[in-house]
């Protein structure tokens, strides 16, 4: 049936209209001829055939009704009876070329579905074979776990991360590697979710290692299954401590540089006053005032030691860009949250400058904070941080419109009455600023505070190396 439908494609049309044409006139000839002999009548059946699969209903019926006339005419039947005859063999002709008509219109709809389907099958194994190659060529392990905790999926790079020695990780239990997913599935709710976390996974040495995961479960008609990407932050944890540890040492190696510095003058005023009392005669011979001399001797000393390095070992060449951009991605969410308005007004391009990165960001971050406290009770909120060239240097003001400062001489020592915390905040800022060749100031202005943050360039930098 369907070889014998495939007659009726479009591209027939003419060609069969045509041929249905001839045969009508054909059986119309043979029939007047064979009139005496026959009725040939039943032979129209064959165009009402071939024209039911190309026109219309009305057309049809109209074809129908000229061939049962047709046949009526050429027929050698009693007249008495030829009504009969007519309704029968037109209710027969229209029937047999609807039939036709449905059969193939509904076969070109089983066919465009079938194409659709076909293209649907085509598209999806494309889609499956696009992400099987995304997933065996990521570089971060993907896993797929069915509800019972077993691995379904896992491509090569999940392999190497969890059984670099072992079997491949397909159908075994993902407890032995990662237990904190085997209890995600044993707790998992019907409505799925997505999330992440850090939790201890094992390799199948036995070795311990930090794992980030984002994971997220979905249901199946074979039940709940959790698909993850797992990576090793063991590396960048050891990273990060190491990087906060020196930078704690730097700091503090600072701090107490700057804090020696305070009380080597205070040593040196003090040693003074001991240096006049010792011309009285009376204490000359005072044991503990001999002893108090040796003790101011020794703390003079000690606060002469010299802690901090060279502005050209402690700093390196910086992308000031970058670190703005990161100034922004920390505090634009808190500042919004206050509503405050942060405007930038960043100089493209900016010069590499001299500076050590983790330290400009501390600086940077106590500013924006001085600023949000000092806008907490003002009515106009809103911090300006603008960056450019001068005069061989970058300067980056933070501008805000807040309560601004009252005693601006007392503004970089330390233990400040009136003071947030223990007011050492600018007088720690200023003293990493200059520890790698760079200044913090305050600009004065009519309203509000302004702060400047000033770096070397990288070439002034190198230049002072090499001298």
């Amino acid at each position: 049936m369907k070889d014998l439908l495939s007659v009726y494609a479009p591209a027939n049309r003419m060609r069969m209209l045509a041929v249905a044409g001839v045969l009508t006139a054909a059986i119309a000839v043979v029939d007047w001829w064979a009139i005496h002999y026959i009725s040939l009548g039943f032979l129209y059946l064959f165009p009402i055939i071939i024209v039911g699969g190309f026109l219309s209903r009305p057309q049809i019926v109209g074809v129908a009704l000229v061939c049962a006339v047709l046949q009526e005419v050429f027929s050698n039947l009693p007249q008495n009876e030829a009504v009969v005859r007519l309704g029968f063999s037109s209710v027969g002709f229209i029937g047999t070329g609807l039939l036709i008509s449905e059969m193939v219109r509904n076969r070109r709809i089983v066919l465009k579905h079938v194409e659709e389907l076909e293209d649907q099958v085509k598209l999806r194994r494309d889609l499956e074979e696009q992400l099987r190659a995304l997933v065996e060529s990521s570089p971060a392990a993907i896993v797929t776990i069915d509800s019972e905790g077993k691995v379904v999926l896992a491509n090569e790079a999940a392999n190497q991360l969890l059984a670099p020695s072992g079997p491949a990780l397909q159908g075994q239990a993902i407890g032995g590697y990662l237990p904190a997913l085997e209890t995600v599935l044993k707790t998992q709710s019907s409505r799925a979710f997505r999330t992440t976390l850090q939790c201890t996974g094992m390799r199948s040495d036995g070795e311990v290692f930090l794992a980030g995961v984002w994971f997220s479960t979905y249901n199946t008609i074979s039940g709940p299954r959790l698909a993850a990407i797992v990576v090793d932050l063991s590396e960048d944890l050891r990273n990060r401590e190491e990087l906060s540890l020196d930078h704690l040492l730097k700091n503090t190696r600072i701090l107490m540089s700057t804090v020696a510095h305070e009380i080597r003058n205070l040593s040196s005023a003090v040693l003074v006053v001991h240096k006049n009392l010792s011309r009285i005669k009376e204490l000359e011979t005072n044991e503990d005032f001999r002893a108090l001399g040796g003790l101011l001797q020794s703390l003079e000393r000690i606060s002469a030691l010299e802690l901090g390095a060279a502005p050209t070992q402690n700093g390196e060449v910086v992308e000031l860009t970058s670190v703005l951009d990161e100034l922004r991605i920390l505090i634009e969410t808190t500042y919004h949250e206050s509503e405050i308005k942060v405007e930038w007004d960043i100089q493209e391009p900016l010069p590499l400058v001299w500076a050590d990165r983790y330290g400009l960001v501390q600086v940077f971050l106590n500013l924006a904070k001085n600023s949000q406290r000092a806008m907490t009770s003002t009515e106009t909120k809103r911090l300006r941080i603008a960056a450019s060239e001068e005069n061989g240097k970058v300067a980056i003001r933070f501008e805000d419109t807040g309560t601004g400062v009252v005693t601006p001489e007392n503004l970089f020592r330390p233990f400040q009455r009136g003071a947030q915390s223990s007011g050492l905040g600018l007088y720690v800022s200023r003293a990493i600023m200059r520890s790698f060749g760079g200044e913090l100031a305050y600009e004065p202005r009519s309203e509000g505070c302004c702060f400047a943050v000033v770096l070397p360039l990288h070439v002034a930098a190198e230049d002072a190396v090499n001298a």
